[in-house]
């Protein structure tokens, strides 16, 4: 029995399917099956039933898992106090916000590159209820989104937060200083989709005013919302920072009778089942990292 065909056994038996968990441990899913044989042949038994289309834990399959997580946690820890500069190597995947990919993201993965120049680092970006669906199935190692996540099976911890303005365009409201809340029914609503963890904060906020928008106009992006607003097509809110610069550069002005929002709180992310050390290196990483100023050019 080696590490190799414990780590193959572990997640092949909590990830979606073989595909995923092959693709976490960066080889194909004919060596993946390897070592599951080869592991099963060691102890003598099946640990996957192969008679479905699809193979299913055994009964004994099932009751290893959880001896198999312990032994692979045990041997993590083993090599992190073997030495004090571990380097991790392999494939991480991790799930990130565009607003994250479109200011700090970049950042992050050159820091955990340099730290860890054997692991490659592969971010992919979508909604948050995608990126939780992903970590939850096994496609990602981490996630950095807004949160805290619902998922019994996912863990958060707070590691930042983000700011926002309400603002519209000189062509859309004629006198900011007079439009308050009161004003939007009267008004276009230009927002991130439902999905967005943005709309959590706008739905507290709406709640609050005790007010709901004339027109609701959603858009998936960042990058498309501020130019929405620019063209002066209704009102709306922008990170910060993102805010300030079209603010000076008197494309966007801001609505200041609007309450501020709260700020949108980020986590990272992870299965609870997954007790690498490896992701408490890497949240401190992104922790160390966040920063949703808008890069220069970016807006």
């Amino acid at each position: 029995m080696t590490l190799k065909q414990l780590e193959a056994f572990y997640w092949a038996a909590t990830c979606k399917n073989f595909a995923i968990a092959a693709n976490r441990l960066n080889i194909s899913v004919s060596s993946l099956s390897k070592r599951i044989g080869e592991l099963e042949s060691s102890i003598g038994a099946e640990l996957f039933s192969r008679s479905a289309r699809s193979a299913t834990l055994t009964a004994l399959g099932e009751q290893l898992v959880p001896h198999a997580k312990d032994l692979l946690r045990n041997a993590d820890q083993f090599m992190q106090q073997a030495s004090n500069n571990l380097s991790y190597s392999g494939r991480c995947r991790f799930g990130a916000g565009e607003l994250t990919s479109l200011t700090w993201m970049a950042k992050l993965i050159e820091v955990i590159q340099q730290a860890h120049p054997n692991l490659l680092v592969e971010p992919f970006v979508g909604v948050g209820e995608l990126v939780e669906r992903g970590l939850e199935e096994g496609e990602l190692d981490f996630a950095v989104i807004a949160g805290p996540s619902s998922r019994p099976a996912i863990a958060s911890r707070v590691i930042g937060s983000a700011q926002f303005e309400w603002v519209a365009a000189p062509s859309a409201v004629t006198n900011p200083a007079a439009v308050t809340p009161a004003d939007l029914p009267g008004l276009t609503l230009i927002t991130l989709p439902q999905s967005s963890g943005a709309i959590r904060i706008l739905d507290d906020w709406l709640t609050e005013q005790r007010v709901s928008p004339g027109r609701n106009q959603c858009c998936n992006g960042w990058g498309g919302i501020a130019a929405m607003l620019q063209q002066g097509l209704g009102v709306g809110f922008l990170p910060s920072a993102w805010a300030g610069i079209l603010i000076e550069r008197g494309h966007l002005q801001p609505l200041p009778a609007f309450p501020p929002l709260r700020p949108l709180t980020y986590t990272f992310q992870w299965r609870r089942d997954d007790t690498r050390p490896m992701l408490e290196t890497l949240r401190a990483q992104a922790e160390a990292c966040l920063d949703f100023h808008a890069p220069t050019g970016m807006i």
